[in-house]
């Protein structure tokens, strides 16, 4: 546990006693909850390693404003759309410096060659860099990039020209997603040459506000403030640190004592404290986000020889309907959580409001069952989230009401858990029976939710339901490939009326996301797609 210390915003010696600043230096502790898998953004999906990396250390061609969704310029500074909307030009921002530090000295500015480096080892499985660290980029491959776009051509320095195979309505919106933050291919030709391009992953560059110091997992990431960021207004902290503190009742007694100054995910009971505590403030948003159980649909779960009774839609039906969603958001979100009934927000365009949950109940629950053959104290492991999510604010405890509703028709819940990187990790590759996990937007399109967390492209992916329905697919992929808004409407729509047939997850609930932090920090924004970002934001002394 950190210490307190003397020095306004410096935290323990653990943290920041050999950091080489003045004390008049501006300094910003963040407790965060988990620790980031790594740092090469493209690799992953959640919002703990996208906070460690894309939020701080990098860049997109398109941006998302703070605190909102409209799109801006960020290393293109515009953008042209052919006639068919098959071809983007994007024209790149110049004078922008990639981070200098120990082990990389850049000899040039950022430009298109960044560009098709980042693209193309997401592209080409046999890209001399992505053969020497082989990796995977579910995002860019859930949302089909990685077959739509067929060449990036490089214009001329500062002009770079995408062509798609097919009309992509969400292309910019992607573009500005955390997973594609342009990497430096001078620094990768380091790597490559050196034998070390693993590295990329530990040691990152970017163009971002914030430049990497130090990792020490379980424990903190150090940053400085970059001064030659190509937009100066946005630093305003020269250290930034992540004081990872996985437990929330920890976190808000560190936030108190002013060990750290921003944190995330308080449990529901210290909400009225924190709200009344007058050195501290806590603004909050309905959140863009959602809670749920999400079903294994495969004949057998990975890596077990037994037949998997949620492969039966009659089983899903059962668990699905003995949930009991009231209790669950009274006990586990206590007044700051909204009953979710379909697999995204309603404040997202294309919901349909028609929808209906299943009626809560276990006696018909319990005959679905018998005519399943599925027999009296059959077992179903439930995974349960070892981390608050903005969706979910204790998974460990909405596991333990799941598995007594479910004991209520006659079944055997055992309740596992990973760490956090491990439980992605181990989902993605269909270990997970019945799991707890949730979602929040990334980019305002129902492409980022129905697609994304549904599609057939994603089985590997964030599909954590190995579910790949024809009809649903094709319905999604068609609503993709048109921009009329009122036709891609009616096909989500009808998409979700397949969703919501086959049962392949249970929707629990959308939260209210707050955000403690003292109050002496300035324009800090919530990010409706559930990250945190500290470019703009500054501390008063």
């Amino acid at each position: 546990m950190l210490k307190h210390a003397v020095i306004p915003f410096l935290v323990g010696a653990g943290l920041l006693a050999s950091a080489p600043f003045a004390t008049a230096a501006t300094n910003l502790v963040f407790c965060s909850e988990g620790s980031p898998a790594g740092f090469d953004p493209g690799q992953y999906t959640t919002g703990t390693d996208f906070d460690a990396s894309a939020e701080t250390m990098f860049n997109r061609l398109t941006q998302f404003e703070r605190g909102g969704t409209a799109v801006i310029p960020g290393l293109a500074t515009k953008w042209d759309i052919s006639d068919d909307g098959l071809t983007y030009t994007f024209h790149l921002r110049e004078g922008v410096k990639f981070h200098t530090t120990p082990y990389f000295k850049p000899t040039r500015e950022f430009n298109a060659d960044d560009v098709l480096f980042t693209f193309n080892r997401m592209i080409n499985k046999d890209d001399p860099f992505r053969k020497a660290y082989p990796t995977e980029f579910p995002y860019f491959t859930d949302m089909g990039m990685d077959t739509n776009i067929t060449k990036i051509d490089k214009v001329d320095d500062h002009t770079v020209k995408f062509t798609l195979k097919e009309v992509d309505a969400a292309f910019i919106q992607n573009l500005a997603m955390s997973f594609a933050s342009v990497q430096s291919a001078e620094y990768a030709a380091q790597l490559l040459k050196d034998g070390k391009a693993a590295d990329i992953n530990q040691k990152p560059i970017g163009t971002g506000p914030f430049v990497f110091k130090s990792y020490q997992k379980d424990s903190n990431i150090r940053y400085t403030g970059n001064k030659d960021y190509w937009k100066p207004e946005d630093v305003k902290i020269d250290n930034l640190i992540f004081a990872i503190t996985t437990d929330p009742s920890v976190r808000i007694q560190k936030l108190k004592k002013n060990e750290c100054q921003v944190t995330l995910f308080p449990r529901p009971a210290d909400l009225k404290a924190l709200k009344e505590d007058k050195s501290l403030k806590m603004p909050d948003q309905a959140g863009f986000n959602l809670g749920y159980i999400a079903y294994n649909v495969m004949d057998k779960v990975k890596g077990s020889n037994e037949a998997n009774p949620l492969a039966d839609l009659r089983v899903r039906q059962a668990l699905d309907m003995a949930v009991n969603k009231p209790q669950i958001i009274d006990s586990v979100y206590q007044g700051a959580g909204q009953l979710a009934v379909n697999a995204m927000p309603p404040t997202q365009w294309s919901y349909d409001t028609t929808i209906k949950d299943a009626k809560y109940d276990p006696e018909k629950a319990k005959q679905l069952l018998k005519e399943a053959g599925v027999k009296e104290g059959t077992e179903i492991v439930l995974w349960a989230m070892p981390v608050q999510r903005p969706y979910n604010p204790n998974a460990k405890l909405m596991a333990e009401m799941l598995q007594s509703d479910w004991a209520k028709i006659g079944l055997k819940v055992k309740i596992t858990s990973y760490e956090w990187g491990e439980y992605i990790k181990r989902s993605k590759g269909g270990e997970n029976q019945a799991m707890i996990i949730g979602w929040s937007g990334d980019n305002g399109d129902p492409d980022n939710w129905l697609n994304v967390l549904f599609g057939c492209d994603s089985l590997s992916g964030n599909n954590f339901s190995k579910w790949c329905d024809k009809k649903f697919d094709g319905l999604v992929k068609e609503a993709k490939r048109t921009t009329d808004q009122g036709k891609r409407t009616e096909l989500y729509k009808q998409a979700q009326h397949v969703l919501k047939d086959a049962v392949p997850m249970t929707p629990i609930a959308h939260s209210t996301v707050y955000q403690p932090m003292r109050a002496n920090v300035q324009d800090f924004k919530i990010s409706p797609f559930g990250l945190n970002s500290f470019y703009g934001v500054s501390v008063s002394k």
